[in-house]
Protein backbone atom coordinates (compact mmCIF):
# COMPACT_ATOMS: atom_id res chain seq x y z
CA UNK A 1 0.00 0.00 0.00
CA UNK A 2 1.53 3.54 -0.93
CA UNK A 3 1.71 6.38 1.21
CA UNK A 4 -1.53 8.03 -0.96
CA UNK A 5 -3.46 4.92 -0.61
CA UNK A 6 -2.77 5.02 3.34
CA UNK A 7 -3.53 8.00 4.07
CA UNK A 8 -6.91 7.67 2.42
CA UNK A 9 -7.75 4.53 4.29
CA UNK A 10 -6.92 5.97 7.63
CA UNK A 11 -8.53 9.82 6.74
CA UNK A 12 -11.76 7.56 5.94
CA UNK A 13 -11.65 5.45 9.11
CA UNK A 14 -11.15 8.66 11.02
CA UNK A 15 -14.23 10.30 9.48
CA UNK A 16 -16.55 7.36 10.08
CA UNK A 17 -15.61 7.11 13.91
CA UNK A 18 -15.59 10.73 14.33
CA UNK A 19 -19.38 10.66 12.71
CA UNK A 20 -20.65 8.29 14.67
CA UNK A 21 -18.85 8.38 17.87
CA UNK A 22 -17.15 11.57 18.87
CA UNK A 23 -19.79 14.02 17.89
CA UNK A 24 -22.18 12.43 19.60
CA UNK A 25 -20.51 11.93 23.04
CA UNK A 26 -18.93 15.18 23.16
CA UNK A 27 -22.33 16.99 22.95
CA UNK A 28 -22.92 15.47 26.32
CA UNK A 29 -20.14 17.92 27.78
CA UNK A 30 -20.85 21.52 25.92
CA UNK A 31 -18.27 22.76 28.64
CA UNK A 32 -15.52 21.33 26.63
CA UNK A 33 -17.17 21.67 23.67
CA UNK A 34 -14.84 24.26 22.23
CA UNK A 35 -11.60 25.07 20.88
CA UNK A 36 -8.73 24.78 22.37
CA UNK A 37 -5.67 26.49 21.60
CA UNK A 38 -1.79 26.33 22.93
CA UNK A 39 -0.72 29.25 25.50
CA UNK A 40 0.74 30.50 21.55
CA UNK A 41 -2.51 30.25 20.02
CA UNK A 42 -1.90 27.68 18.20
CA UNK A 43 -5.16 25.54 17.29
CA UNK A 44 -5.49 21.73 19.18
CA UNK A 45 -7.30 19.43 17.38
CA UNK A 46 -9.26 17.02 19.69
CA UNK A 47 -7.53 13.63 18.11
CA UNK A 48 -4.47 13.44 16.26
CA UNK A 49 -3.93 10.59 13.59
CA UNK A 50 -1.35 9.20 11.34
CA UNK A 51 -2.57 11.75 8.95
CA UNK A 52 -1.29 14.51 11.01
CA UNK A 53 2.48 13.34 10.30
CA UNK A 54 4.64 11.65 8.17
CA UNK A 55 2.97 8.10 8.73
CA UNK A 56 6.11 6.23 9.45
CA UNK A 57 4.95 5.40 12.25
CA UNK A 58 1.88 4.31 11.53
CA UNK A 59 0.47 1.29 13.74
CA UNK A 60 -3.16 -0.09 11.84
CA UNK A 61 -3.69 -1.78 15.27
CA UNK A 62 -3.89 1.55 17.56
CA UNK A 63 -7.48 2.05 17.36
CA UNK A 64 -9.57 5.36 18.12
CA UNK A 65 -10.06 6.17 21.68
CA UNK A 66 -13.24 4.42 23.17
CA UNK A 67 -12.22 1.13 20.53
CA UNK A 68 -11.75 -1.67 20.91
CA UNK A 69 -8.72 -2.58 22.42
CA UNK A 70 -8.45 0.54 23.60
CA UNK A 71 -5.16 1.12 23.98
CA UNK A 72 -5.80 5.22 23.06
CA UNK A 73 -8.60 5.38 26.26
CA UNK A 74 -11.93 3.90 27.16
CA UNK A 75 -13.62 6.74 25.80
CA UNK A 76 -14.21 8.24 22.36
CA UNK A 77 -13.26 12.02 23.96
CA UNK A 78 -11.80 11.62 26.90
CA UNK A 79 -10.97 14.66 28.44
CA UNK A 80 -12.07 16.49 25.61
CA UNK A 81 -15.56 15.49 27.38
CA UNK A 82 -14.90 15.91 30.54
CA UNK A 83 -12.19 15.42 33.49
CA UNK A 84 -10.68 12.49 35.33
CA UNK A 85 -12.55 12.38 38.92
CA UNK A 86 -10.44 14.60 41.12
CA UNK A 87 -10.97 11.89 44.43
CA UNK A 88 -8.64 12.43 47.21
CA UNK A 89 -8.35 9.20 49.89
CA UNK A 90 -8.86 10.28 52.98
CA UNK A 91 -10.70 9.39 56.74
CA UNK A 92 -9.16 9.49 60.27
CA UNK A 93 -9.92 9.75 63.96
CA UNK A 94 -14.04 9.36 63.93
CA UNK A 95 -16.40 9.82 61.43
CA UNK A 96 -17.34 13.40 62.57
CA UNK A 97 -13.82 14.30 61.82
CA UNK A 98 -13.84 12.75 58.43
CA UNK A 99 -17.18 13.84 57.25
CA UNK A 100 -15.40 17.26 58.02
CA UNK A 101 -12.64 16.77 55.73
CA UNK A 102 -14.94 15.47 52.86
CA UNK A 103 -17.39 18.54 53.24
CA UNK A 104 -13.79 20.61 52.99
CA UNK A 105 -12.55 18.82 50.20
CA UNK A 106 -15.64 18.70 48.50
CA UNK A 107 -16.16 22.88 49.04
CA UNK A 108 -12.10 23.14 46.96
CA UNK A 109 -13.21 21.29 44.05
CA UNK A 110 -12.62 17.44 44.64
CA UNK A 111 -15.49 15.88 42.59
CA UNK A 112 -15.65 12.35 44.38
CA UNK A 113 -14.64 10.99 47.80
CA UNK A 114 -12.22 8.22 48.41
CA UNK A 115 -12.91 6.65 51.86
CA UNK A 116 -9.92 5.21 54.13
CA UNK A 117 -10.70 3.24 57.06
CA UNK A 118 -8.60 2.16 59.96
CA UNK A 119 -7.48 -1.33 60.55
CA UNK A 120 -9.75 -2.65 62.62
CA UNK A 121 -12.16 -1.92 59.88
CA UNK A 122 -9.84 -3.17 57.27
CA UNK A 123 -9.95 -6.41 59.05
CA UNK A 124 -13.00 -6.65 60.85
CA UNK A 125 -12.46 -5.90 64.68
CA UNK A 126 -14.58 -3.50 66.68
CA UNK A 127 -13.21 -0.75 68.16
CA UNK A 128 -13.37 -2.38 71.67
CA UNK A 129 -11.38 -5.27 70.27
CA UNK A 130 -8.24 -6.05 71.77
CA UNK A 131 -7.19 -6.75 68.44
CA UNK A 132 -7.90 -2.80 67.58
CA UNK A 133 -5.92 -1.34 70.45
CA UNK A 134 -3.73 1.47 69.53
CA UNK A 135 -5.03 1.48 65.81
CA UNK A 136 -8.68 3.11 66.09
CA UNK A 137 -8.76 6.03 63.77
CA UNK A 138 -5.18 5.32 63.54
CA UNK A 139 -4.71 5.44 59.45
CA UNK A 140 -8.52 5.90 58.45
CA UNK A 141 -11.98 6.35 59.99
CA UNK A 142 -13.31 3.93 62.62
CA UNK A 143 -16.53 2.55 61.36
CA UNK A 144 -18.43 -0.03 63.73
CA UNK A 145 -22.39 0.39 63.01
CA UNK A 146 -24.50 1.93 60.53
CA UNK A 147 -24.72 5.06 63.05
CA UNK A 148 -20.90 5.93 62.23
CA UNK A 149 -21.33 5.77 58.68
CA UNK A 150 -24.89 7.74 59.27
CA UNK A 151 -22.49 10.38 60.81
CA UNK A 152 -19.47 9.79 57.96
CA UNK A 153 -22.28 11.13 55.20
CA UNK A 154 -23.82 13.37 56.50
CA UNK A 155 -25.21 16.58 54.84
CA UNK A 156 -23.31 14.73 51.53
CA UNK A 157 -25.85 13.74 48.88
CA UNK A 158 -25.16 10.33 48.09
CA UNK A 159 -27.16 10.86 44.40
CA UNK A 160 -24.39 13.32 43.61
CA UNK A 161 -21.31 12.73 44.55
CA UNK A 162 -19.66 9.26 44.24
CA UNK A 163 -18.15 7.25 46.66
CA UNK A 164 -14.90 5.17 46.35
CA UNK A 165 -14.30 2.76 49.62
CA UNK A 166 -10.93 1.65 50.24
CA UNK A 167 -12.24 -1.85 51.67
CA UNK A 168 -11.87 -5.76 50.56
CA UNK A 169 -12.26 -8.71 53.23
CA UNK A 170 -15.24 -6.64 54.66
CA UNK A 171 -16.28 -5.26 51.59
CA UNK A 172 -19.75 -6.69 51.73
CA UNK A 173 -20.59 -4.98 55.39
CA UNK A 174 -19.22 -1.65 54.29
CA UNK A 175 -20.92 -2.18 50.88
CA UNK A 176 -24.01 -2.66 52.85
CA UNK A 177 -24.08 0.24 55.51
CA UNK A 178 -23.49 2.52 52.22
CA UNK A 179 -26.82 1.51 50.82
CA UNK A 180 -28.65 1.94 54.33
CA UNK A 181 -27.29 5.35 54.42
CA UNK A 182 -27.88 5.99 50.85
CA UNK A 183 -31.88 5.14 51.79
CA UNK A 184 -32.38 6.90 55.11
CA UNK A 185 -31.41 10.13 52.35
CA UNK A 186 -34.19 9.04 50.54
CA UNK A 187 -31.78 8.01 46.90
CA UNK A 188 -32.59 4.79 45.67
CA UNK A 189 -30.08 2.18 44.59
CA UNK A 190 -30.14 2.70 41.31
CA UNK A 191 -28.93 6.40 41.88
CA UNK A 192 -25.45 5.44 43.68
CA UNK A 193 -22.69 5.01 42.20
CA UNK A 194 -18.90 4.57 43.32
CA UNK A 195 -16.27 1.81 44.34
CA UNK A 196 -15.76 -0.64 47.02
CA UNK A 197 -12.03 -2.05 46.30
CA UNK A 198 -13.31 -5.76 47.30
CA UNK A 199 -9.90 -7.15 46.03
CA UNK A 200 -8.69 -9.85 48.63
CA UNK A 201 -6.08 -11.26 46.42
CA UNK A 202 -3.73 -9.00 46.36
CA UNK A 203 -4.65 -9.12 50.25
CA UNK A 204 -2.81 -12.20 50.34
CA UNK A 205 -0.10 -10.83 47.64
CA UNK A 206 1.30 -7.72 48.91
CA UNK A 207 -1.35 -6.24 51.39
CA UNK A 208 -2.28 -8.61 54.05
CA UNK A 209 -5.57 -6.79 55.17
CA UNK A 210 -7.70 -10.47 54.69
CA UNK A 211 -9.98 -12.51 57.19
CA UNK A 212 -11.29 -15.75 55.23
CA UNK A 213 -9.49 -17.82 53.07
CA UNK A 214 -10.13 -17.80 49.53
CA UNK A 215 -12.27 -20.09 48.98
CA UNK A 216 -15.19 -18.19 50.89
CA UNK A 217 -13.79 -14.98 49.96
CA UNK A 218 -14.57 -15.58 46.45
CA UNK A 219 -17.65 -16.61 47.73
CA UNK A 220 -18.06 -12.92 48.78
CA UNK A 221 -16.92 -11.27 46.03
CA UNK A 222 -19.24 -13.38 43.43
CA UNK A 223 -22.29 -12.46 46.03
CA UNK A 224 -21.28 -8.74 45.32
CA UNK A 225 -21.21 -8.94 41.79
CA UNK A 226 -24.43 -11.02 41.71
CA UNK A 227 -26.11 -8.38 44.06
CA UNK A 228 -24.87 -5.38 42.47
CA UNK A 229 -25.45 -6.42 38.66
CA UNK A 230 -29.26 -6.70 39.64
CA UNK A 231 -29.74 -3.68 42.19
CA UNK A 232 -27.32 -0.80 41.87
CA UNK A 233 -26.54 -0.77 38.47
CA UNK A 234 -23.88 2.39 38.50
CA UNK A 235 -21.78 0.80 41.38
CA UNK A 236 -18.01 -0.75 40.14
CA UNK A 237 -18.22 -4.35 42.21
CA UNK A 238 -14.41 -4.39 42.34
CA UNK A 239 -11.32 -2.00 41.97
CA UNK A 240 -8.52 -5.24 41.08
CA UNK A 241 -5.56 -3.26 42.79
CA UNK A 242 -2.10 -3.22 41.31
CA UNK A 243 -1.19 -0.32 43.53
CA UNK A 244 -0.15 -2.48 46.32
CA UNK A 245 1.51 -4.90 44.13
CA UNK A 246 3.74 -2.22 42.60
CA UNK A 247 3.98 0.19 46.51
CA UNK A 248 5.35 -3.86 47.31
CA UNK A 249 8.27 -3.40 44.81
CA UNK A 250 6.98 -5.28 41.67
CA UNK A 251 7.93 -4.28 38.11
CA UNK A 252 5.29 -2.04 35.65
CA UNK A 253 4.65 -5.01 33.61
CA UNK A 254 4.79 -7.00 36.91
CA UNK A 255 1.97 -5.34 38.46
CA UNK A 256 0.06 -5.37 34.77
CA UNK A 257 0.79 -8.71 34.81
CA UNK A 258 -0.11 -9.79 38.68
CA UNK A 259 -3.47 -7.02 38.50
CA UNK A 260 -4.88 -8.71 35.64
CA UNK A 261 -4.60 -12.71 36.83
CA UNK A 262 -6.13 -11.79 39.59
CA UNK A 263 -9.02 -9.99 37.33
CA UNK A 264 -9.11 -12.65 35.25
CA UNK A 265 -9.67 -14.84 38.96
CA UNK A 266 -12.69 -12.91 39.73
CA UNK A 267 -13.97 -13.74 36.33
CA UNK A 268 -13.68 -17.48 36.26
CA UNK A 269 -15.16 -17.09 40.02
CA UNK A 270 -18.29 -15.37 38.82
CA UNK A 271 -18.70 -17.73 35.72
CA UNK A 272 -18.26 -20.48 37.44
CA UNK A 273 -20.89 -19.22 39.98
CA UNK A 274 -23.64 -19.14 36.73
CA UNK A 275 -23.33 -15.52 35.98
CA UNK A 276 -23.04 -14.40 32.47
CA UNK A 277 -20.15 -12.67 31.42
CA UNK A 278 -21.35 -9.72 29.97
CA UNK A 279 -23.87 -8.87 33.26
CA UNK A 280 -21.46 -8.08 35.69
CA UNK A 281 -18.29 -7.41 33.47
CA UNK A 282 -18.86 -3.69 32.51
CA UNK A 283 -19.19 -3.36 36.64
CA UNK A 284 -15.36 -4.13 37.26
CA UNK A 285 -12.72 -1.44 37.56
CA UNK A 286 -8.63 -1.69 38.49
CA UNK A 287 -6.75 0.66 40.40
CA UNK A 288 -2.91 1.20 39.21
CA UNK A 289 -0.02 3.21 40.88
CA UNK A 290 1.44 5.99 39.10
CA UNK A 291 5.42 5.82 39.77
CA UNK A 292 8.35 8.28 39.02
CA UNK A 293 8.99 6.98 35.06
CA UNK A 294 6.82 9.24 33.54
CA UNK A 295 6.81 7.63 29.89
CA UNK A 296 6.74 4.15 31.33
CA UNK A 297 3.88 4.76 33.30
CA UNK A 298 2.14 5.96 30.28
CA UNK A 299 2.70 2.74 28.41
CA UNK A 300 1.79 0.56 31.19
CA UNK A 301 -1.56 1.92 31.34
CA UNK A 302 -2.22 1.70 27.58
CA UNK A 303 -0.65 -2.01 27.72
CA UNK A 304 -3.22 -2.85 30.50
CA UNK A 305 -6.12 -1.65 28.82
CA UNK A 306 -5.27 -3.47 25.63
CA UNK A 307 -4.10 -5.93 26.96
CA UNK A 308 -7.48 -6.67 29.34
CA UNK A 309 -9.61 -5.59 25.82
CA UNK A 310 -8.23 -8.94 24.35
CA UNK A 311 -8.47 -11.41 27.82
CA UNK A 312 -12.31 -10.67 27.32
CA UNK A 313 -13.14 -10.81 24.36
CA UNK A 314 -11.03 -13.89 23.22
CA UNK A 315 -10.50 -16.21 26.57
CA UNK A 316 -14.36 -15.31 28.14
CA UNK A 317 -16.23 -14.42 25.08
CA UNK A 318 -17.42 -10.68 26.01
CA UNK A 319 -19.22 -8.90 23.83
CA UNK A 320 -20.52 -5.52 25.16
CA UNK A 321 -17.57 -3.30 24.41
CA UNK A 322 -18.07 -2.22 28.26
CA UNK A 323 -17.22 -5.34 29.64
CA UNK A 324 -13.78 -5.35 27.83
CA UNK A 325 -12.80 -1.62 29.08
CA UNK A 326 -10.29 -1.34 31.63
CA UNK A 327 -11.49 1.60 33.74
CA UNK A 328 -9.13 2.63 36.59
CA UNK A 329 -8.46 4.98 39.48
CA UNK A 330 -4.55 5.74 39.83
CA UNK A 331 -3.30 6.73 42.80
CA UNK A 332 0.33 8.48 43.23
CA UNK A 333 2.93 5.86 44.37
CA UNK A 334 3.26 5.85 48.29
CA UNK A 335 6.73 4.63 48.31
CA UNK A 336 8.38 7.36 46.25
CA UNK A 337 7.61 9.95 48.85
CA UNK A 338 10.57 10.83 50.97
CA UNK A 339 10.68 11.57 54.59
CA UNK A 340 13.41 13.76 53.55
CA UNK A 341 13.05 17.61 51.72
CA UNK A 342 9.24 16.82 52.25
CA UNK A 343 8.42 19.90 49.63
CA UNK A 344 9.85 17.67 47.07
CA UNK A 345 7.20 15.11 47.09
CA UNK A 346 4.69 17.97 45.77
CA UNK A 347 7.15 17.53 42.50
CA UNK A 348 6.84 13.93 42.41
CA UNK A 349 3.68 13.66 42.30
CA UNK A 350 3.22 16.07 39.88
CA UNK A 351 5.12 14.29 37.44
CA UNK A 352 3.05 10.92 38.73
CA UNK A 353 -0.07 13.06 37.96
CA UNK A 354 1.16 13.47 34.47
CA UNK A 355 1.65 10.00 33.97
CA UNK A 356 -1.62 9.12 35.30
CA UNK A 357 -3.28 11.61 33.04
CA UNK A 358 -1.32 11.19 30.04
CA UNK A 359 -2.28 7.37 30.53
CA UNK A 360 -6.29 8.36 30.29
CA UNK A 361 -7.18 7.41 34.03
CA UNK A 362 -10.55 7.66 34.90
CA UNK A 363 -9.88 8.90 38.65
CA UNK A 364 -7.17 9.74 40.55
CA UNK A 365 -5.80 10.10 44.02
CA UNK A 366 -2.97 12.68 44.78
CA UNK A 367 -1.07 12.04 47.80
CA UNK A 368 0.40 14.86 50.25
CA UNK A 369 3.94 15.87 50.68
CA UNK A 370 4.06 14.88 53.90
CA UNK A 371 2.60 11.42 54.04
CA UNK A 372 5.87 9.83 54.52
CA UNK A 373 5.46 11.33 57.95
CA UNK A 374 1.82 11.23 58.89
CA UNK A 375 -1.60 11.67 58.03
CA UNK A 376 -1.51 14.61 55.79
CA UNK A 377 -2.46 18.16 57.15
CA UNK A 378 -5.24 20.22 55.86
CA UNK A 379 -2.87 22.24 53.90
CA UNK A 380 -0.67 19.44 52.46
CA UNK A 381 -4.33 18.33 50.80
CA UNK A 382 -5.58 21.13 49.75
CA UNK A 383 -2.01 21.31 47.46
CA UNK A 384 -2.27 17.26 46.66
CA UNK A 385 -6.07 18.31 44.99
CA UNK A 386 -4.44 21.72 43.37
CA UNK A 387 -1.58 19.87 41.62
CA UNK A 388 -4.57 17.75 39.97
CA UNK A 389 -6.58 20.98 38.89
CA UNK A 390 -3.46 22.98 37.58
CA UNK A 391 -2.38 19.72 34.98
CA UNK A 392 -6.23 19.66 34.27
CA UNK A 393 -6.92 23.05 33.86
CA UNK A 394 -3.09 24.83 32.68
CA UNK A 395 -1.03 22.17 31.84
CA UNK A 396 -2.41 22.05 28.01
CA UNK A 397 -2.21 17.82 28.02
CA UNK A 398 -6.35 17.80 28.57
CA UNK A 399 -6.69 19.53 25.40
CA UNK A 400 -5.99 16.62 22.81
CA UNK A 401 -7.10 12.85 23.05
CA UNK A 402 -3.94 10.96 24.01
CA UNK A 403 -1.42 13.34 22.74
CA UNK A 404 1.70 10.82 23.40
CA UNK A 405 0.02 8.28 20.37
CA UNK A 406 2.48 7.22 17.49
CA UNK A 407 5.55 8.35 19.76
CA UNK A 408 8.62 5.45 18.71
CA UNK A 409 9.41 5.64 22.76
CA UNK A 410 5.71 5.33 23.65
CA UNK A 411 4.53 2.47 21.15
CA UNK A 412 7.33 0.81 21.91
CA UNK A 413 7.35 0.57 25.73
CA UNK A 414 3.29 0.09 25.77
CA UNK A 415 4.12 -3.47 23.22
CA UNK A 416 6.87 -4.39 25.58
CA UNK A 417 5.27 -3.76 28.92
CA UNK A 418 2.47 -5.78 27.24
CA UNK A 419 4.30 -8.49 25.83
CA UNK A 420 5.90 -9.30 29.53
CA UNK A 421 2.99 -8.89 31.59
CA UNK A 422 1.19 -11.77 29.15
CA UNK A 423 4.13 -13.67 29.96
CA UNK A 424 3.40 -13.54 33.48
CA UNK A 425 0.04 -14.37 32.95
CA UNK A 426 0.79 -17.47 31.20
CA UNK A 427 3.06 -18.67 33.72
CA UNK A 428 0.34 -18.53 36.49
CA UNK A 429 -2.05 -20.03 33.98
CA UNK A 430 0.52 -22.68 33.85
CA UNK A 431 0.17 -23.30 37.70
CA UNK A 432 -3.21 -23.66 37.97
CA UNK A 433 -4.24 -20.15 38.18
CA UNK A 434 -3.52 -17.16 40.54
CA UNK A 435 -4.94 -18.73 43.62
CA UNK A 436 -2.01 -22.03 43.04
CA UNK A 437 0.44 -19.11 42.42
CA UNK A 438 -0.09 -17.26 45.37
CA UNK A 439 -0.12 -20.63 47.56
CA UNK A 440 3.01 -21.83 45.87
CA UNK A 441 4.16 -18.12 46.70
CA UNK A 442 5.57 -17.46 42.92
CA UNK A 443 3.95 -14.16 43.02
CA UNK A 444 5.66 -13.04 46.03
CA UNK A 445 8.81 -14.07 45.62
CA UNK A 446 9.13 -12.59 41.95
CA UNK A 447 7.94 -9.07 43.67
CA UNK A 448 10.30 -9.95 46.46
CA UNK A 449 13.20 -10.08 44.01
CA UNK A 450 12.05 -7.30 41.58
CA UNK A 451 12.18 -5.05 45.42
CA UNK A 452 15.29 -6.30 46.35
CA UNK A 453 16.96 -5.46 43.16
CA UNK A 454 15.80 -1.55 43.30
CA UNK A 455 16.70 -1.46 46.44
CA UNK A 456 20.23 -2.59 46.15
CA UNK A 457 20.46 -0.18 43.38
CA UNK A 458 19.59 2.49 45.52
CA UNK A 459 22.11 1.44 47.71
CA UNK A 460 24.55 1.52 46.07
CA UNK A 461 23.78 4.67 44.06
CA UNK A 462 23.45 3.04 40.81
CA UNK A 463 19.99 5.29 40.99
CA UNK A 464 19.64 8.16 42.84
CA UNK A 465 16.50 9.87 45.17
CA UNK A 466 17.23 13.49 45.53
CA UNK A 467 17.65 14.78 48.98
CA UNK A 468 17.78 10.72 50.12
CA UNK A 469 21.49 9.45 48.44
CA UNK A 470 22.37 12.55 46.79
CA UNK A 471 21.49 16.53 47.41
CA UNK A 472 20.65 15.40 51.19
CA UNK A 473 20.58 18.40 53.89
CA UNK A 474 20.81 18.88 57.04
CA UNK A 475 17.26 19.25 58.45
CA UNK A 476 15.04 20.59 61.55
CA UNK A 477 12.47 18.35 62.74
CA UNK A 478 9.16 18.92 61.12
CA UNK A 479 6.46 19.39 63.89
CA UNK A 480 3.47 20.58 61.75
CA UNK A 481 2.26 17.03 61.79
CA UNK A 482 -1.27 15.97 61.95
CA UNK A 483 -2.09 13.54 64.97
CA UNK A 484 -4.28 11.69 66.45
CA UNK A 485 -5.53 12.39 69.92
CA UNK A 486 -5.67 8.96 71.88
CA UNK A 487 -9.12 9.58 73.19
CA UNK A 488 -10.33 9.18 69.79
CA UNK A 489 -10.72 5.12 70.89
CA UNK A 490 -12.10 6.23 74.14
CA UNK A 491 -14.49 8.07 72.72
CA UNK A 492 -15.39 5.50 69.60
CA UNK A 493 -15.82 2.72 72.33
CA UNK A 494 -18.35 5.31 74.17
CA UNK A 495 -20.27 5.66 71.10
CA UNK A 496 -20.04 1.93 70.09
CA UNK A 497 -21.86 1.21 73.80
CA UNK A 498 -24.32 3.78 73.55
CA UNK A 499 -25.52 2.01 70.16
CA UNK A 500 -25.51 -1.47 71.60
CA UNK A 501 -27.77 0.21 74.22
CA UNK A 502 -30.22 1.73 72.45
CA UNK A 503 -31.10 -0.41 69.24
CA UNK A 504 -33.11 -3.90 69.63
CA UNK A 505 -30.49 -6.72 70.30
CA UNK A 506 -33.08 -9.34 69.70
CA UNK A 507 -33.50 -8.08 66.38
CA UNK A 508 -29.68 -8.11 66.08
CA UNK A 509 -29.56 -11.87 67.06
CA UNK A 510 -32.12 -12.60 64.87
CA UNK A 511 -30.32 -11.15 61.51
CA UNK A 512 -26.98 -12.63 62.88
CA UNK A 513 -28.58 -15.97 63.20
CA UNK A 514 -30.23 -15.45 59.76
CA UNK A 515 -27.01 -14.30 58.14
CA UNK A 516 -25.14 -17.90 60.00
CA UNK A 517 -27.41 -19.78 58.24
CA UNK A 518 -27.00 -18.02 54.17
CA UNK A 519 -23.71 -18.57 55.09
CA UNK A 520 -23.70 -21.87 56.06
CA UNK A 521 -25.92 -23.21 52.54
CA UNK A 522 -25.33 -21.61 49.17
CA UNK A 523 -27.91 -18.67 49.76
CA UNK A 524 -26.29 -14.89 48.51
CA UNK A 525 -25.50 -13.30 51.76
CA UNK A 526 -25.85 -9.91 50.96
CA UNK A 527 -29.39 -9.46 51.52
CA UNK A 528 -28.73 -10.86 54.83
CA UNK A 529 -25.78 -8.95 55.45
CA UNK A 530 -27.44 -5.44 54.46
CA UNK A 531 -30.55 -6.66 57.43
CA UNK A 532 -27.95 -7.22 59.92
CA UNK A 533 -26.53 -3.60 59.12
CA UNK A 534 -30.09 -1.94 59.49
CA UNK A 535 -30.46 -3.05 62.87
CA UNK A 536 -27.19 -1.94 63.79
CA UNK A 537 -25.01 -4.82 63.82
CA UNK A 538 -21.64 -4.08 64.42
CA UNK A 539 -19.23 -4.94 61.94
CA UNK A 540 -17.22 -6.93 64.14
CA UNK A 541 -20.57 -9.03 65.31
CA UNK A 542 -21.28 -9.57 60.88
CA UNK A 543 -17.35 -10.45 60.14
CA UNK A 544 -17.18 -12.82 63.27
CA UNK A 545 -20.25 -14.49 62.60
CA UNK A 546 -19.04 -15.19 58.98
CA UNK A 547 -15.41 -15.88 61.19
CA UNK A 548 -17.10 -19.07 63.24
CA UNK A 549 -18.40 -20.56 59.28
CA UNK A 550 -15.83 -19.80 57.08
CA UNK A 551 -12.86 -19.38 59.52
CA UNK A 552 -9.78 -17.51 59.42
CA UNK A 553 -6.81 -17.40 56.46
CA UNK A 554 -3.37 -18.21 57.45
CA UNK A 555 -0.19 -17.07 55.74
CA UNK A 556 1.94 -19.80 54.63
CA UNK A 557 5.50 -18.66 55.14
CA UNK A 558 7.28 -19.94 51.64
CA UNK A 559 11.56 -19.42 52.74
Amino acid sequence: MNIDDLKKKVQDSYNNWNENTYKKTISKFPERLKNFTTLSFTEVKPLYLPTDSSLENYNENLSYPGAYPFTRGVQPTMYRGRFWTMRQYAGFGTAKESNERYRYLLSQGQSGLSVAFDLPTQIGYDSDDSMALGEVGKVGVAIDTLADMEILFDQIPLDKVSTSMTINAPASVLLAMYIAVAEKQGVGRDKISGTIQNDILKEYVARGTYIYPPKPSMRLITNIFEFCSKEIPKWNTISISGYHIREAGSTAAQEVGFTLADGMAYVHAAINAGLDVDEFAGQLSFFFNAHNDLFEEIAKYRAARRLWAKIMKERFGAKKDKSMMLRFHTQTAGSTLTAQQVDNNIIRVTIQTLAAVLGGTQSLHTNSRDEALALPTEESVKIALRTQQIVAYESGVTNTIDPLAGSYYIESLTDQIEKEAEEYINKIDAMGGVINAIEAGYIQTEIQKSAYRFNHELESNERTVVGVNKFAENEEKNNNLLKIDEKVQREQIEFLNKIRAQRNNNEVKTKLDALRKAAEGTDNVMPYILDAVKVYASIGEICNTMREVFGEYKERVVI
